[in-house]
């Protein structure tokens, strides 16, 4: 009995969390990083409505919910929830008064949701399907979704596999939707697992990360920043990785010249998530206009990689630079965060989803 008891605690043990402290995390001077909420589990994509509420998709949990900073002072001291028992709802965005959220394999809306929060006592706010010709497979299934500057819905659909070539048109690929004819339009192929993008605030140019194939060794293949110059080109998946790594199974007779290179190749398994572009005023004129990543962190590699936001350097759409922003998330192989994705506030701070340790940062600059 107490050798089975033991077995127990250890088992029970493993799954414990290490608690993460906000003096632990390492931001550029002149930088504070703060709770914006707690204790919001499984925090993925985040998207802010007209009057401030900010709304937070799961993957795991199933849930929606939505925080609201009434007072002003950097935290949130109003939460709701939206939905719940949803399938991978990971990735949500706001336009004219709806908030749309990706499933696996539709996209639903809810009207007025603001006003659904504010005015309804119990029930859950109410939703309609909007668009539900996608696949269902669960393997990268869950999704990131933005609104082009044009109000296109842009979704992803990842490969749903490790490796493999994509089993029908709508695998492996970027879509932009029609929000009025509910057409699809293919934006990119070639793309194993896109779990973030944002537009260029100058050029337009949809920028987006992508998460290397597993099972090829520590070191590569890299996870990749990519842009879509040309609609429609294909990135490589699954036959080359970042410029020229041909993959043992589907690489021969390939050719990399046939295949848009990365704008940025960063380090194998990191889990490039998130991106966003930053427009605001309150950072440093150094950091507008230039790309935030968020990586999530490696999960099969003997020595843990990523678990950082990094900044990306831009000059004329070309990569001069790429350094870490905010590191701490995982010391001495313990993982303690990983970064989701960013929302940049009306004032021009920053949060940054964490689904790990389910909470939400704010990090604000003052000279």
């Amino acid at each position: 009995m107490k050798k089975f008891l033991l077995i127990i605690l250890i088992s029970a043990s493993s799954y414990l969390k290490a608690e993460i402290k906000l003096d632990q995390l390492s931001v550029p001077e002149g930088f504070k990083i703060s709770f914006f909420a707690e204790d919001v589990a499984n925090a993925r994509q985040m998207a802010l409505s007209d009057s401030g509420i900010v709304y937070v998709g799961t993957r795991r949990k199933g849930m929606v919910h939505a925080l609201q900073d009434t007072d002003n002072d950097g935290k949130a001291d109003k939460r709701w929830i939206v939905a719940e028992g949803l399938n991978l709802p990971s990735g949500l965005a706001w336009k004219d008064g709806s908030l749309y959220v990706a499933e696996v394999h539709r996209i639903l809306r809810f009207p007025k949701i603001d006003e659904q929060l504010t005015k309804k006592k119990s029930k859950l706010p109410t939703f309609e399907v909007f668009f539900a010709d996608l696949p269902t497979d669960k393997h990268h299934g869950w999704k990131f979704l933005r609104f082009s500057p044009q109000g296109n819905l842009i979704i992803p659909v990842g490969a749903p596999c490790n490796i493999c070539e994509a089993p029908t048109d709508k695998h492996s690929r970027i879509f932009s939707l029609d929000m009025k004819t509910k057409t699809l339009t293919e934006l990119a192929q070639g793309v194993r697992n896109s779990v973030g993008f944002d537009f260029h605030p100058d050029s337009g140019e949809l920028w987006f990360s992508d998460n290397g194939r597993d099972m090829m060794g520590d070191d590569i293949p890299p996870c990749e920043i990519n842009r879509i110059v040309k609609p429609g080109s294909h990135f490589g998946y699954p036959y080359f990785h970042g410029d020229d790594i041909s993959d043992p199974k589907f690489g021969e007779g390939k050719k990399a010249q046939d295949y848009v290179s990365p704008a940025l190749n960063l380090g194998a398994h990191v889990a490039p998530l998130g991106i966003h572009f930053y427009k605001g005023g309150q950072f440093p004129k150094e950091y507008r206009k230039q790309l935030l990543v968020a990586e999530h962190g490696s999960w099969n590699r003997s020595k843990k990689a990523g678990y950082k936001v990094g900044l990306v350097t831009l000059e004329n759409s070309k990569v001069v630079k790429y350094e870490s922003f905010i590191s701490g998330f995982m010391q001495k192989e313990v993982t303690y965060g990983r970064p989701v994705a960013m929302l940049e506030l009306d004032d021009g701070s920053l949060l940054i989803s964490d689904d790990y340790a389910d909470v939400i940062y704010l990090v604000t600059y003052k000279k």
